[in-house]
């Protein structure tokens, strides 16, 4: 396995998105200017102004909700420009816990959901592969406990190979990130990760496209298997795991098959 492919040390590093520069981005899609905005949402040009430089605090739940609702019957904003927005204002955000700890919260009853013929894992927000069963190894080749998915996913010779859909695939992957590293505040964890990988271009790339999206709790792949060639489709199913001392941290993910 080599997990050093495509990589490219001469960019920057990349900026965690912060609530300024993304509701300046809203508004100017919607080329509604900053009074124009401000009277609407009953604030102060000037407010708007230092919001969008980061020059202030965090608005207030009732504030960005005047934003939101008058950039919304403008044009419509979609399920993860809302969700951003709020995650970014910290009105959703929670600490974010060291990785260590997050292993150490996979317990025993959650690796006993993995004891199943079905490919399983469990990951940290983030992409971590806390715990994973054969089958799931077998499925992403090169995968295993201890591996992110992300550096799977830009990094491994096997990931383009595994993937049929393999720039559909990473797309939704790095636009859910973007909406996830925002309901954590630009956690450090987040941060160094994002360092990491902005070593990939072709993260770089769909990074600084600047979309976003949330993954289903289910939806369809399709898997080469490396040695024969073969092709199948399965449902990808994920679910939070509520339980345990950090709940919502950890997702549960199983690979279902779909018959011919």
């Amino acid at each position: 396995m080599t997990i050093d492919a495509r990589i490219d040390n001469d960019n920057g590093a990349l900026a965690v998105p912060t609530l300024g520069p993304v509701l300046r981005a809203v508004r100017d899609s919607r080329k509604v200017s900053r009074e124009r905005l401000a009277f609407n949402a009953g604030v102060s040009s000037s407010y708007i102004t230092h919001l969008e430089k980061g020059a202030r605090e965090r608005p207030t739940r009732e504030v960005l909700d005047a934003i939101i609702r008058y950039l919304d019957r403008v044009v419509p904003l979609s399920v993860e420009e809302r969700r951003q927005l709020r995650d970014l204002a910290g009105l959703t955000a929670t600490g974010c816990p060291p990785l260590e700890e997050l292993r150490a919260a996979v317990t025993p009853e959650m690796r006993g959901l993995l004891d199943q013929p079905l490919p399983a894992a469990i990951t940290a927000v983030g992409g971590h592969v806390l715990a994973c069963n054969p089958g799931w190894e077998r499925a992403f080749p090169g995968t295993r406990e201890g591996v992110n998915q992300f550096h799977w996913l830009f990094g491994c010779e096997y990931a383009r190979r595994a993937l049929v859909d393999w720039e559909a695939e990473v797309t939704l992957s790095v636009q859910a990130f973007r909406v996830a590293v925002g309901g954590f505040g630009g956690s450090e964890t987040f941060t160094e990760l994002l360092d990491e990988l902005s070593r990939y271009p072709e993260f770089r790339r769909i990074w600084g496209g600047g979309g976003v999206a949330t993954v289903p709790p289910m939806w369809r792949i399709r898997l080469r298997d490396l040695e024969s060639g073969t092709e199948r489709t399965v449902l990808v199913q994920t679910g939070m795991v509520h339980t345990g001392p950090y709940p919502g941290w950890l997702v549960s993910q199983y690979l279902i098959p779909v018959p011919c």
